[in-house]
């Protein structure tokens, strides 16, 4: 329930609302924000506590019989022994502090009152504290709340759950290349925290790229790719041609096969199929590595690649990462990892690929498990071989009195230690680390990398960043300056800086003022506005008055000066009467 509904009313229209949404709550909840939807039942149903009691008592035992009536006999004599209660009403206030005091104090005690009869769960959306509640509400009407508080995950939590469920996987065959992607993140974490406009940004992804792309009609399923891919015309077969990545692909192919897939199309229609394939077996096999190597670098010192999965998703779409500083001092801290640390890594690098749809991952399960086998065999060797080695050296130091000889021996330990090789587990560990490694070179390249990715990939940042980051100034300058660029109209074309009197009159006025300097006069604005307007007409003018024609300019003048003063560009100068000042582009 929104406050701005009953900002305008009291309990009753509180009351009002209320009903008018429990009695509708089949309609769909986008359609609770209309405004219109209740004034079917309000008017034929009488608001009040009364009427919302005997709602409620006819709703749950409609319940409670249908439940009796599912029940098998011995859970019926199970449910007989205890109490049925009734599920309470859940009322959802979504912003707290926006709602009118008084409304809520007084909802507050009428349903405190009734509360045997009409169970109620009331939900604050509180924006700042929980403390605003006892501001709110004095003591007599929150002792009347059995308050318990709770929190709803953080909106970057969330974000990381869209990205995983929508981007991270091979199920959805749409994607968003890196530089979408970032215009996306960055608008949440430096514009707004809104995950809804992340996702309303995502569906506007979706809807350039499937109107831009010709080719968008193969961005489905593999399955059903294929078969589309059967019924191509010869024009789609030459869009498949333009592409990029495709030419790319051809050129790296036999002379013999260049021919045949730009003069073929059912050559060109089966290859296609093939890469298409190889397509799908990137995302499942990408997937899959990156979050293995997401596990390898979100424990590290400093998070060299980012503590994000995004933030490694994007660094792995935008170049080739293991080419990357990060990606080296991030493989430098994992050989320094400890054995504990690295065992779990492994242990969960085996479940991802474990659960991994990709089929390639069976031997890489298998060399992972041998790793943790190693491990644990190490771990059994070295207890053995420290107790060994500290026993031989104690010996050895019992055996020396002299302090010359002791001192010897000592530096003689020192020294060893210094020029030891590396031991098993730091050659394993560095074994493990160079494996990770491997599979990051092959399955990590970056995705415009691959044949046809176009398909698939939306990749026009500035348009989406032209719908999303709006900016009004150039839109505005561009409007008043060069009606035809939204107007389209063949009258409204001009030549560089000539102004057409066919133009509306507030850009006739602003292009005059460009023409000014700090301060403008307004009679010599209105000659000049007055001269354009009246170019066309010549000395065959109509046969009505001057002084009618002057009149009517005076008023289109004066009402296109106020539209631009309205729009913030010039305002009244305190210095002359009859002068107004610019406000932009050099104006004070």
């Amino acid at each position: 329930m929104e406050a701005d509904q009953i900002r305008n009313g009291g309990i009753k229209n509180l009351m009002q609302k209320l009903m008018g949404q429990l009695m509708n709550s089949y309609i769909d909840v986008d359609s609770l924000e209309d405004e219109d939807y209740v004034q079917v039942s309000q008017n034929r149903i009488r608001c009040s506590m009364t009427s919302l009691i005997k709602w409620y008592g006819s709703v749950t035992k409609q319940t409670a019989l249908k439940r009796t009536d599912s029940e098998t006999p011995s859970k019926k004599r199970a449910s007989s022994s205890r109490q049925w209660q009734s599920p309470p009403v859940v009322v959802i206030f979504k912003d707290m502090e926006s709602f009118t005091t008084k409304v809520l104090q007084d909802f507050i005690v009428i349903s405190s009152q009734h509360i045997h009869e009409l169970p109620l769960v009331l939900i604050f959306g509180i924006a700042t504290s929980p403390m605003i509640i006892h501001s709110l509400l004095p003591h007599s009407v929150s002792s009347l709340l059995c308050i318990e508080l709770f929190q709803s995950l953080s909106c970057k939590e969330h974000l990381s759950t869209i990205i995983d469920k929508l981007l991270l996987t091979a199920q959805f065959p749409f994607k968003l290349g890196e530089k979408v992607l970032q215009v996306l993140i960055n608008i949440f974490l430096y514009h707004d925290f809104s995950v809804q406009n992340f996702v309303k940004g995502f569906q506007l992804c979706i809807v350039e790229h499937f109107y831009s792309q010709p080719l968008s009609v193969l961005c489905c399923q593999l399955v059903d790719a294929k078969k589309r891919v059967n019924s191509l015309s010869h024009g789609q077969c030459e869009n498949i041609r333009r592409l990029p990545s495709f030419r790319r692909y051809v050129e790296s192919q036999a002379s013999e096969k260049q021919i045949a897939l730009l003069t073929v199309d059912d050559y060109l229609k089966e290859t296609a199929q093939k890469l298409l394939e190889d397509l799908y077996v990137y995302h499942e096999n990408y997937v899959s590595v990156l979050r293995c190597l997401h596990v390898l670098t979100s424990s590290l010192p400093k998070y060299p690649l980012g503590k994000q999965i995004r933030e490694l998703h994007c660094a792995c779409l935008e170049n080739q990462v293991w080419e990357t500083e990060e990606y080296e001092s991030s493989l430098q801290l994992a050989r320094m990892l400890n054995k504990s640390d690295l065992v779990t890594m492994l242990q969960q690098c085996v479940e991802i690929f474990v659960s991994s749809s990709g089929k390639e991952f069976g031997k890489t399960v298998e060399k992972l498990k041998e790793f943790l086998t190693q491990f644990q065999k190490l771990e059994v060797a070295e207890a053995s071989q420290e107790q060994d080695a500290s026993a031989s050296s104690q010996k050895e130091l019992q055996k020396t009195t002299d302090l010359y000889h002791l001192q010897k021996t000592l530096l003689e330990l020192k020294e060893s230690r210094r020029s030891k090789k590396l031991s098993k587990f730091e050659m394993l560990r560095f074994e493990v680390v160079d494996y990770i490694d491997s599979l990051v070179r092959n399955y990590l390249v970056p995705a415009d990398h691959k044949t046809l990715h176009e398909i698939v990939y939306f990749n026009t940042a500035s348009i989406l960043r032209g719908h999303l980051n709006a900016a009004p100034r150039i839109a505005l300058h561009t409007a008043l300056n060069n009606p035809y660029c939204y107007l389209k109209h063949q009258a409204l074309k001009s030549d560089g800086g000539s102004i057409s009197n066919k133009a509306p009159d507030i850009c006739i006025v602003y292009k005059l003022h460009l023409e000014c300097g700090r301060l403008i006069n307004l009679v010599d604005w209105l000659e000049a506005f007055s001269t354009v307007v009246t170019a066309a007409e010549g000395p065959n003018a109509d046969a009505v008055s001057s002084d009618q024609v002057d009149d009517v300019i005076h008023a289109r003048f004066i009402r296109a000066v106020s539209e631009l003063e309205l729009l913030g560009f010039i305002k009244p100068s305190k210095q002359k009467t009859d002068h107004v000042a610019r406000l932009t582009w050099g104006g004070c």
